[in-house]
């Protein structure tokens, strides 16, 4: 089993380089711009071992702003990263564009730019593995097999009423009407994450961060108006608004539930 991972982590390199920051004396120097993502991310399954091959080369531009207010431009850049070489042995470099002066603000950030790039780096790799091992992790041949999980008797009962397209009425005269009035309610669920606003609303609308967070097939057309179907087309439904970092919006139904 294989499985190719080089989306997602284009998208979680770019967003971990993005908040890279650090401060001193000097100033402030942090990541604006990846301008080069060049590499490819996998996942392998050998007789029962789960193998992750990963091998990036990155530029990234940052600004930095002098404690007396002159900014600064210059580039990071990653030559190395890859599932053979450990954090400590990547080869990060440093510099200033061209045409900028030299400023103690590129001390800064070959000092504590560079260890906290390769900290968000080693980040990338932690959350690679911890991500997508679940579902890829499979069995060997000739290996033991793993134990079939117990199914829970459903706790809720329900009560199963067979609705038909025409009432059984007694002798009255008047007409009966067709079909059941269902009784619904309005319910509300709040729900807390452990993430950004702008990271929350990526994983919602992006199909690929769907298909992580459910672990599951999902088709999804991230805009307004646009439909989606996740957990294996047992739900579906349209995004009604989006305001982005801070609204989503939808109108959704199980497949299970009857139509109308």
């Amino acid at each position: 089993t294989e499985r190719d991972v080089s989306g997602w982590s284009s998208e979680r390199l770019r967003q971990l380089l993005l908040g890279v920051r650090v401060e001193g004396p000097e100033g402030v120097c942090q990541l604006t711009d990846v301008s080069k993502l060049d590499g490819e991310a996998s996942i392998n399954n050998r007789k029962g071992r789960l193998i992750f091959f990963y091998e990036w080369q990155l530029r990234a531009s940052w600004l930095g702003t002098s404690s007396s207010g002159v900014k600064y431009r210059g580039t990071v850049e990653v030559f190395n990263l890859s599932d053979e070489n450990d954090m400590d042995d990547l080869d990060i470099s440093v510099s200033l564009c061209k045409d900028q002066p030299n400023t103690p603000l590129l001390d800064l950030m070959k000092k504590s730019g560079i260890k906290e790039v390769r900290r968000v780096l080693g980040d990338y790799v932690h959350q690679l593995k911890s991500e997508f091992s679940q579902g890829m992790i499979l069995p060997a041949a000739d290996g033991p097999k793993l134990p079939q999980p117990q199914t829970k008797k459903n706790q809720v009962q329900t009560n199963k009423t067979q609705i038909s397209s025409a009432s059984r009425c007694s002798s009255s005269p008047t007409p009966c009407a067709a079909g059941v009035r269902i009784s619904t309610c309005s319910f509300n669920l709040k729900e807390t994450f452990q993430t950004s606003p702008d990271e929350l609303y990526r994983t919602f609308i992006n199909q690929e961060f769907v298909q992580v967070f459910t672990r599951s097939a999902a088709v999804v057309d991230g805009c307004r108006g646009g439909r989606f179907q996740m957990l294996d087309g047992s739900i579906s439904g349209e995004f009604t608004q989006l305001v982005p970092d801070q609204r989503i919006e939808m109108r959704w139904r199980f497949r299970t539930w009857p139509g109308g």
